[in-house]
């Protein structure tokens, strides 16, 4: 079911994500901080030995190490990044912008992950749908974003909203895709003093959908 115009869909900079994305960007984009709860939401709802699906990943899942995983299968527009990524045992190229077809089995995996990329897609409500294909009875779908984005690549209904609104857009397509209503996660610390604001950490919002 659609929840965006196509006014919400448009962006900045229209060109093709894969010229973007072309470079190998081997940085962090978000703090140690965010990375840490990430890693915590994993380590908690990740099940041993079950199949993963790292959507619109780089050069680092954040995936606990000490989990055992049956297979961590990537998704990306970069290659170089996705070779770096040591923990995927497969990967493919593909841009969601363009074709929101995933190339894998109905029901074949058990956790879908997407960390700092939802705020990119045009799409997302065809995106959601295949993805509610793909993951087996119970799945999860676990969202992870901060208030970081590259603005010009971003859609209109991205860069208009406040933090709060990102999350109720992000539900709002869930539900209305495949999925139960989502466990959200919200974590942010803000300086004692205003003085040190230098020294704020990424906010970290996190949902976790169970495929209907």
């Amino acid at each position: 079911m659609e929840v965006l115009n196509n006014y919400q869909r448009k962006k900045l900079d229209e060109s093709n994500d894969e010229e973007f994305y072309s470079y190998p960007k081997f940085v962090y984009h978000l703090d140690a901080n965010f990375r840490q709860n990430l890693s915590e939401v994993y380590k908690n709802e990740i099940a041993d030995c079950a199949t993963v699906l790292d959507l619109m990943s780089s050069w680092d899942s954040y995936l606990p190490k000490g989990k055992k995983y049956k297979k961590v299968i990537g998704h990306g527009l970069n290659k170089q990044e996705l070779e770096k990524n040591k923990i995927l045992n497969s990967y493919w190229i593909q841009n969601f912008n363009l074709n929101q077809e995933i190339p894998l089995d109905s029901g074949s995996v058990d956790y879908c992950l997407m960390v700092a990329a939802w705020q990119y897609l045009q799409y997302p409500e065809n995106l959601t749908n295949e993805i509610s294909r793909i993951l087996c009875n119970k799945g999860k779908f676990i969202i992870a974003f901060s208030n970081r984005a590259f603005w010009h690549k971003a859609p209109n209904i991205w860069t208009s909203s406040s933090e709060e609104e990102r999350v109720k857009y992000v539900r709002k397509v869930l539900i209305t895709n495949g999925f139960n209503e989502p466990k959200i996660i919200k974590k942010f610390q803000e300086p004692v003093l205003k003085i040190f604001n230098f020294l704020k950490k990424d906010p970290f919002y996190c949902l976790i959908s169970t495929k209907e």
